[in-house]
């Protein structure tokens, strides 16, 4: 894991995806995170979110543990688990896209990352800063996701502030 960049990102905002799947991602968000029209790299983090990364950050997370793998599959230490290795391959090849940031913070979400969100145009998000990066969430995955996180919340604060 690479050392982070800037403050923290956080809050929670709504926004509607509009005809042409574009997003404004808020501005507070983005003025200690990115430059304007900055490179940034889209994710499919899980059903129903996508997280937008710094490339810088992102690329150098990946690399440092491609780097081990690959090292691993070259003694042949990964032989016998050909399977992981596809699977890690697959998902490789489409979990994460890199894009630009246009003007006033509007990001155009690709085709299958539509999909893998799971809305259509002239829907609401939720845009909300996970610390580290921008997460895009369809409603109710969202929903879902804060109703079963918010009761550790004391408990994360708490571990990771000793």
């Amino acid at each position: 894991m690479t050392k982070p960049q800037g403050k923290l990102i956080l809050g929670e905002y709504r926004r509607a995806i509009d005809d042409r799947y574009r997003l404004t991602i808020p501005t507070e968000m983005l003025e200690s995170w990115a430059e304007p029209q900055a490179s940034c790299m889209l994710v499919k983090q899980r059903p129903g979110c996508l997280s937008l990364w710094r490339s810088a950050d992102w690329e150098a997370n990946l690399e440092t543990g491609m780097r081990v793998v690959e090292t691993k599959w070259q003694a042949g230490r990964l032989s016998d688990r050909m399977d992981d290795v596809q699977t890690l391959g697959r998902l490789l090849s489409t979990r994460h896209r890199p894009v630009q940031l246009a003007a006033r913070g509007r990001l155009l979400i690709p085709e299958g990352f539509r999909e893998f969100l799971g809305v259509e145009a002239g829907a609401e998000l939720f845009v909300v800063g996970a610390a580290v990066c921008i997460e895009i969430w369809e409603q109710n995955a969202w929903l879902d996701c804060l109703s079963s996180e918010i009761p550790r919340f004391g408990a994360i604060l708490d571990d990771l502030s000793r």
